[in-house]
């Protein structure tokens, strides 16, 4: 016998640990505008990741480090006012808490005080257990994230698939059991095997959040973006596109300078 999906009018840490609990999964989508994120929120996404992958899709650098945190509380500010259901989750940019605790609580202080957001999100494990500590401690929810850190991509050298090897996958069972003791309410799992998936999901009581790491995960996360096919060039094996948005958009905008130059836009019924 199936059970009614609980609804949610606004979904919080709890709601997420509820639904690992119950077997439902969660949805996850990135935002970085307010109106992307209204249309977002209103389909019911249960979580909404503002996403260091701004720095990619939305200002066109190679890589997530060269956004700020100044940029990012940006964006997370335009999210907030738009949405009303969703968990808000953003991420702390490179550069803004791998060096010392004290400065990784500053960072998440003023992404919670200036953007209204709900949580923050931090890549990696070991090694960043004070600064996860000291954030939690002063009341911030914390979302881990293991696997692929894009942020250590010069450290890797390569986006391929990560914790193949058995020494580098017990580390990272290590450091997802390390993160849910120190209090975290959910973890990215990046670009890992779905076998590995399946164990680090059910050695936790807290969520694992996909992103080309397999159906085991608790939920799963894609960059909207790719999601609605605006992005072309990036084909991974985990993207499934729902739409194709840079072919669809392309033609409206030639449809619409065709019009102007053929002087068929603004017709009689357009002007005043």
């Amino acid at each position: 016998m199936s059970t009614a999906k609980k609804e949610y009018k606004r979904v919080t840490v709890k709601s997420l640990v509820e639904m690992k609990k119950n077997g439902e999964k969660i949805s996850m989508l990135t935002a970085y505008d307010y109106s992307m994120a209204k249309i977002v929120d209103a389909a019911n996404v249960d979580v909404i990741l503002v996403g260091d992958s701004a720095s990619n899709v939305m200002a066109g650098h190679e890589t997530t480090l060269p956004i700020t945190l100044d940029q990012m509380i940006y964006h997370a500010t335009s999210v907030v006012r738009a949405v009303k259901r969703a968990l808000i989750v953003v991420d702390i940019p490179f550069g803004s808490y791998q060096s010392d605790p004290k400065e990784a609580l500053r960072s998440a202080i003023r992404i919670m005080k200036e953007s209204g957001a709900h949580a923050i999100k931090l890549e990696g494990g070991i090694e960043i257990k004070e600064s996860v500590k000291r954030i939690l401690n002063a009341g911030i929810p914390v979302m881990g994230h293991l696997g692929l850190t894009p942020q250590s991509i010069y450290k890797f050298g390569t986006y391929t698939v990560r914790a193949k090897e058995e020494e580098e996958a017990k580390k990272l069972i290590d450091d997802a059991q390390l993160l849910e003791k120190l209090g975290c309410f959910g973890i990215v799992l990046e670009k890992i095997p779905a076998k590995l998936t399946k164990k680090v999901s059910e050695g936790l009581t807290i969520p694992t959040i996909g992103i080309g790491a397999g159906k085991y995960a608790d939920g799963q996360v894609l960059v909207i973006h790719d999601l609605l096919g605006m992005t072309h060039e990036f084909n991974p094996r985990f993207l499934r596109r729902y739409m194709n948005l840079y072919e669809d958009m392309g033609n409206a905008i030639s449809r619409y300078v065709t019009d102007v130059k053929n002087k068929d836009f603004p017709s009689d019924e357009e002007q005043y």
